[in-house]
């Protein structure tokens, strides 16, 4: 009876830590954009400039994927979730301490931070919840938007009391929290398993864990680049809204409060489709309809920005939430489902992730200097949408039902 006790608080613990550190992987990301005019303004940066921020974080979520997976045969998934945790808070707090160049340099670490966690995160569900991953992928995906939605609802209002500095370095508190109940999740599951412990010291795998799939092999698999090219592109499709969505809604004529909400509702909204699609999709033996819905209403809520951004933007972010939110869980999902096993999984994520966030990498700055050479939103908009269809087609490709 005891045993059943602690083994449910223990599970109740792993639980709580695994959504918690998934909050955090979008706060530093989301928390920026409602901000740039302000930073702007106050160190002197330009349109491009100020889009190169979330441009060096995304730069790094696809340059330092590939690490992920040797670290976390290292020493293992979950001392490595702890660690990017705690990189979060360190690189979060440099990039509002200081001057132009601690801004991307936080920018960076808190970038990398996050690329390890991206990575480490479909493994840890296959890892910790194999009999329950459209849950527990719906689940994670829905905190981590969630986490979106609320850094960019309140960054403006916060920065209104304390100054952009403080707001944006407030994420590095919410990571040190997940971290300290991270910790305590994996102490408890170490003290019931002390093999988990012993293996990740020798660097070895444990069955189940997560080893080193070559990526050269992966690569020559054909289902893999479908999967790598829908990842890219959805994520392109997101960022570029994420970056600068509330610049193009204040050059529209709404005011810089009301632009931060417009974006913390389309995230908020993505929080329901992230959450119900895959428990559906992930019962279903291919993802295809769920695909070509995502996208079209992606598409939809980006027409809506172009072509009447002030008349019910409301409905537009509504649009633009369900098919973004959708977009991402079924990446995700997509690459949870295309691999057999932890390792599989992770060497996958790491692969598409990478390539995927190299490609998002470009949408914030291609963004800006579109904006700076047309003098208007318009031609932007238009290449957005041109993205959205390429990831329809990327997207109908990756959701076959075949194994990496």
């Amino acid at each position: 009876m005891m045993r059943g006790i602690t083994d449910n608080r223990g599970n109740l613990l792993l639980v709580g830590g695994f959504v918690l550190a998934a909050l955090n992987l979008r706060p530093a990301l989301a928390g920026v954009s409602p901000l740039l005019p302000a930073i702007m303004g106050d160190l002197g940066l330009s349109p491009a400039g100020g889009g190169a921020i979330t441009t060096v974080m995304v730069v790094c979520l696809g340059l330092l994927a590939p690490a992920a997976p040797a670290l976390a045969t290292r020493i293992g998934l979950d001392r490595t979730l702890l660690a990017g945790l705690l990189m979060v808070a360190a690189g979060v707090a440099l990039r509002s301490a200081g001057g132009v160049p601690a801004l991307y340099c936080g920018a960076a670490l808190a970038g990398t931070a996050i690329a390890v966690m991206n990575v480490v995160m479909p493994g840890l569900v296959k890892q910790h919840f194999p009999g329950r991953i459209g849950l527990f992928t719906g689940l994670y995906v829905s905190v981590m938007v969630g986490g979106a939605a609320i850094a960019s609802a309140v960054m403006v209002p916060l920065a209104g009391e304390v100054g952009w500095r403080a707001a944006a370095g407030s994420p590095a508190l919410l990571a040190l929290l997940a971290a300290a109940l991270w910790w305590a999740a994996r102490a408890r599951r170490t003290a019931q398993d002390p093999a988990a412990t012993t293996a990740g010291r020798a660097g070895r795998s444990r069955p189940g864990d997560a080893g080193h799939r070559p990526y050269a092999a992966l690569l020559r698999t054909p289902a893999t680049w479908p999967v790598m090219a829908f990842m890219g592109l959805q994520s392109l499709t997101f960022y570029v809204l994420l970056a600068w969505l509330p610049t193009v809604f204040q050059a529209a004529g709404l005011a810089a409060d009301e632009a931060g909400y417009l974006l913390g509702l389309t995230n908020l909204v993505q929080i329901a489709a992230a959450l119900a699609v895959p428990l559906h999709a992930g019962r279903a033996r291919s993802q295809t309809p769920h695909v070509v819905v995502a996208a079209l209403l992606t598409i939809g809520g980006y027409l809506g920005v172009l072509l009447a951004p002030t008349t019910t933007p409301w409905l537009w972010m509504i649009v633009l939430g369900l098919g973004q939110g959708a977009s991402i869980a079924l990446a995700l999902l997509i690459i949870t489902l295309r691999a057999p096993d932890p390792a599989s999984v992770t060497a996958l994520s790491a692969v598409a992730q990478s390539s995927g966030y190299l490609l998002a990498a470009i949408g914030p700055l291609a963004f800006g200097l579109l904006h700076e050479l047309s003098g208007g939103w318009t031609v932007p908009l238009l290449a957005g949408l041109g993205a959205c269809a390429l990831q329809l087609v990327s997207g109908m490709l990756a959701a076959r039902p075949t194994r990496t």
